[in-house]
């Protein structure tokens, strides 16, 4: 299966509990694409004492899941693109959603 998850939150539970997931698809050998989106391009940064959004993100990267954040929502925010938030586009978005079987938002 082809998953496609649109992370729209900065909400440390919420990333944390999303790319468990997009990890989880992984291990059972299906393709994943996250769009980091809105606030959801600050997700990596996030740190909290209980959920680890960070290490989840390294490990979906580290496995081979496939990472977009979108462009625009970096340059408002004053991000600059990065390892687990390579600059991306809406069209990447839209190719994400037009080629993936299911599509989960999150946020």
């Amino acid at each position: 299966m082809q998953l496609g998850i649109i992370l729209e939150t900065n909400d440390p539970e919420r990333v944390w509990n999303g790319v468990r997931l997009a990890n989880t698809a992984l291990d059972e050998d299906h393709d994943v694409e996250v769009f980091l989106l809105g606030d959801g391009v600050e997700a990596p940064d996030l740190e909290h004492e209980k959920f680890n959004p960070h290490g989840v993100l390294r490990k979906y990267a580290q496995n081979g899941g496939d990472l977009f954040a979108c462009g625009t929502c970096l340059d408002s925010r004053d991000i600059d693109p990065d390892d687990l938030r390579p600059r991306s586009t809406m069209r990447d978005c839209l190719r994400i959603v037009e080629d993936s079987d299911k599509v989960l938002t999150i946020g």
